[in-house]
């Protein structure tokens, strides 16, 4: 089954309750019960980004991995990045796409360091021989019930990998992209409906949607396009490591679909806004919430 053929959304994937599971920071996909469906079986291409060269990030896993399984499948060839402990899931997305014929250069690395992420750039223009489009997903989420347990360096965290990221990888890209590029970064429902243990998160994300509208704007006359897609609860690694086991097995009861959404069921929208389809889309953002209004 594709992602075109037509089907009842609200039972297409496992609905809570799921057996209780945690795991450490940043977590594996493969380590997940049930495990998440990255588009691997379901995306089929159209040949909307033949040509196309872009980056990834926190493409091992989760949204990340279905943005670069969408975008591949239509064409494009990647660079993914991604932390080193999460080495094992990057290579499966590698191994997977290459069989298919597309090129997928892995480089690991930390988004929360400046210099990284200047690096990372660099080296995927050397490696795809320029870049067409950046797509931000990777982040970082913790949850603290009670403010008086976050500490500096766990908001550091949040803040670097979340906000500080984007404006140091846009700022090494800019160079390189063309009228006609694209970037795309990656938002959440957190930034307008927080929950109260993820403050530091919830307040990235809401940064996000900010950075997203205004950089579109001081772009727009260079004929790059910025969007973002808004998560609301998707079954990835990110639960069961920022989670404990009790709440992760009620996860997305709380949404109009009674379940969590999947990967696969984003990498639609990335694919859209890097296309040259959404030519007249700038500064926009879609909502993938699974019932749940964008406000």
């Amino acid at each position: 089954m594709s992602q075109y053929d037509k089907k009842n959304p609200v039972d297409l994937y496992p609905i809570p309750p799921f057996p209780e599971q945690e795991q450490s920071l940043p977590g594996l996909a493969r380590k997940m019960t049930p495990k998440p469906d990255h588009g691997e079986q379901s995306y089929v291409g159209l040949g909307r980004l033949k040509g196309f060269r872009g980056v990834v990030t926190g493409g091992d896993s989760g949204i990340g991995r279905a943005a670069a399984i969408g975008l591949s499948r239509e064409g494009a060839d990647l660079v993914i990045t991604y932390l080193p402990s999460e080495q094992a899931d990057a290579e499966e997305v590698r191994d997977l796409l290459e069989a298919e014929g597309r090129k997928v250069v892995l480089i690991p690395g930390d988004i929360s360091d400046e210099q990284f992420c200047r690096t990372l750039i660099d080296r995927a223009v050397e490696e795809l021989g320029g870049l067409d489009t950046l797509v931000m997903v990777a982040g970082h989420q913790e949850s603290h019930g009670d403010i008086a347990t976050m500490t500096t360096a766990s908001i550091d965290q949040t803040l670097k990998t979340n906000v500080y990221s984007l404006f140091w990888l846009t700022q090494a890209a800019l160079p390189h992209l063309e009228p006609g590029s694209s970037i795309v970064t990656t938002g959440s429902i957190q930034g307008a409906e927080p929950s109260p243990d993820k403050l530091d998160y919830a307040l990235t994300k809401a940064a996000i949607g900010v950075f997203t509208a205004g950089l579109a704007q001081q772009l727009a006359s260079k004929g790059i396009r910025v969007n973002s897609v808004a998560p609301g609860p998707v079954w990835t690694p990110l639960q069961p490591a920022s989670q404990d086991g009790e709440r992760v097995a009620h996860f997305g009861e709380e949404a109009p679909y009674g379940r969590p959404g999947q990967p696969a069921e984003l990498a639609a929208a990335y694919v859209h806004l890097v296309s040259p389809e959404s030519s007249y889309t700038s500064g926009a953002t879609i909502t993938v919430a699974g019932g749940t209004p964008a406000f």
